[in-house]
């Protein structure tokens, strides 16, 4: 294992978040750019719903897959997967197919997960016996990257070049993230060579060793001790120093052993279920909360235009076409507010030398609204709305950087508060508390037209905290023996909510034509019931020991490590082996 693997192995990551987020950042550029539909939020979270399907069945059987035939081939497949789905998402945009764009993010939920399940076996493989958490926080922390990367870019590529570059980029990322991956073979190979030469190189020195007749002296006394005590070989304490450990076999799992989990791993499983819900959903359509709320928000009321069914500004408007109050003065839009729109508009390729630069021959609408206007489009952005769409542009970017403060947070922080909570423990607590404060983040953006730095802060400092906690947790709840199949169903169980959530969403969002504030009551609903449950699973955690607020330096747990076993469900113990933990930074 080289520097390389560990090198290419987190830009694998970083590409497959920065990919599976690009949607979210360019909700109102996907927006305009379909075909105007009234299904259109429905068509949209269906891009994460579909994701999800995959990964509610392949979380089960985890790192089954990558401890079978091994990590660095894994890799490359679930890579070429990750890129085709990428590139069938591209070409569904590209020809405004929703079903073409289904089946990429199909594909690409194959992939994604798993590629970060062999990841991580890389990582915990390199880093095996120093800083492994250490080591997985900044993965963390470079998949979060991979989110703020995607949200600053990916609208200034769409508003420049057109939303289709946007998502080109993303499946020319991934491409390269093939090609890393197949890197990654190579050097194992290479690996591997290496090592078995040095293995053959050890057994002729032990066999020469072994028909050499020169032990004398203290030497050969050694010896004698040695076969003595059955070949064990002691060093001047008397300790035993060469004989390996004999692995204690462990019983044959299965899933329907998930029967024999307890309450508190059931109640953890449930604060994930609804705490993730006000966590991911959000972000997915964060852009369109932060636009409707705070950055383009709704043309006032009381305005109309000086000539209605003319275009307000750009080269076909050769005047001016203000607008005006109710009392004939100059309207007052506020700088958050989006501007007057024509109600109507009737324009052929044949008004304008430059119409070679527009998408489409014909613009005929009898009544024009928001959901018809694509500034991706040059004759909305040069030609007709010109203020309209520039504005606009310029809040979508604006959103997409002030959404991307969460993962920030969570960039900075995941690496020492991971380590902060082995220390002080309080894991229960912990997630009581960054539920409440994910309550307290969406009843402000609910009730108040406050500024959005705070409650993102808030949510960023709320996610981080779960997150450090939640993960942690789940050996804590469950016998030794079913971790791995422990992770698996709560993973799975958590991608059934992120499968669900969003059409919840879609369905409250259609219901009353806006995110404000329904949704947001939404997400306060999944935060208060993660607070219950929070509270509940403190109030259980007592009865079994505190469990999951005791730090993880106690003696019981340092022995584990020391002697490389843990204790099972019966009381017996078993050889410690992390392989089998899923982990996922898409899910984190």
């Amino acid at each position: 294992m080289s520097y390389v693997h560990i090198l290419c192995s987190f830009y694998l990551v970083f590409i497959a978040i920065h990919s599976y987020d690009i949607p979210s950042a360019l909700h109102q550029q996907l927006q305009d750019y379909m075909p105007p539909s009234s299904s259109y939020e429905t068509n949209f979270n269906l891009l994460y719903t579909i994701y999800s399907i995959p990964n509610v069945i392949l979380p089960l059987f985890g790192g089954n897959i990558v401890d079978r035939y091994g990590a660095p081939k894994c890799l490359t497949l679930f890579a070429i997967l990750v890129f085709l789905g990428a590139v069938f998402l591209s070409i569904g945009v590209s020809n405004q197919s929703w079903h073409f764009m289904y089946l990429g993010r199909f594909v690409f939920g194959l992939g994604a997960e798993s590629l970060c399940v062999a990841q991580s076996t890389i990582v915990s493989d390199w880093f095996e016996g120093r800083e492994v958490a250490f080591a997985m926080g900044i993965g963390l922390s470079i998949s979060r990257l991979g989110s703020i990367f995607n949200n600053m870019i990916s609208p200034k590529v769409a508003n420049g070049n057109g939303i289709t570059s946007a998502f080109r980029i993303g499946g020319l990322l991934t491409f390269v993230s093939v090609a890393m991956a197949m890197l990654i073979v190579v050097v194992d190979k290479r690996g591997e060579r290496k090592l078995k030469k040095g293995r053959v190189m050890q057994s002729l020195t032990l066999a020469l060793l072994e028909h050499t007749d020169t032990n004398i002296g203290e030497e050969g006394e050694v010896n004698r001790n040695a076969e003595a005590n059955g070949g064990d070989v002691f060093d001047e304490n008397n300790e035993q120093s060469t004989k390996p450990c004999t692995a204690v076999v462990e019983s044959e799992v299965h899933i329907t052993d998930i029967r024999k989990f307890g309450p508190l791993f059931w109640l953890l499983t449930i604060s994930c279920f609804v705490v993730y819900g006000c966590v991911l959903p959000f972000n997915n359509v964060a852009s369109g909360i932060l636009l409707e709320r705070n950055f383009f928000m709704s043309s006032p009321t009381d305005c109309h235009l000086t000539y209605p069914n003319q275009c307000t500004d750009g080269y076909l408007q050769n005047g001016t076409n203000s607008a005006l109050d109710s009392s004939g003065d100059i309207c007052l839009v506020a700088p958050t507010q989006a501007p007057v729109l024509p109600t109507a508009v009737n324009h052929t390729s044949s008004d304008s030398k430059r119409s070679s630069e527009w998408d489409q021959s014909t613009y005929q609408y009898s009544s024009l609204t928001s959901k018809d206007v694509d500034c991706g489009d040059s004759f909305w952005l040069d030609a007709c709305v010109s203020s309209y769409c520039t504005k606009q542009n310029e809040a979508t970017e604006q959103a997409g950087k002030v959404m991307s403060i969460p993962y920030l947070i969570s960039a900075l922080s995941s690496p020492p508060l991971g380590h902060l909570v082995d220390r002080i423990g309080r894991r229960a607590q912990i997630a009581v508390v960054s539920s409440s404060l994910l309550f307290l983040v969406h009843l402000t953006l609910a009730t108040s037209a406050s500024s959005p730095i705070g409650p993102m802060i808030g949510q960023g400092v709320a996610y981080s905290l779960y997150a450090a906690v939640l993960w942690p947790s789940v050996p804590l709840t469950v016998p030794k023996l079913y971790t791995g199949t422990a992770f698996g169903v709560i993973t799975s169980i958590q991608n059934i909510g992120l499968a669900l959530f969003p059409l919840m969403i879609a369905g409250i969002y259609n219901a009353s034509g806006s995110y404000i504030p329904n949704v947001e009551f939404f997400f306060m609903g999944c935060a208060l019931m993660g607070v219950i449950v929070g509270v509940y699973m403190n109030v259980l955690d007592r009865r079994y020991g505190n469990k999951l607020n005791r730090a993880s330096s106690d003696d019981c747990e340092e022995d584990e490590i020391l002697f490389g076993v843990r204790e099972d469900g019966n009381g017996d113990f078993a050889q410690v082996d992390d392989d089998d933990e899923y982990f996922s930074p898409l899910m984190t």
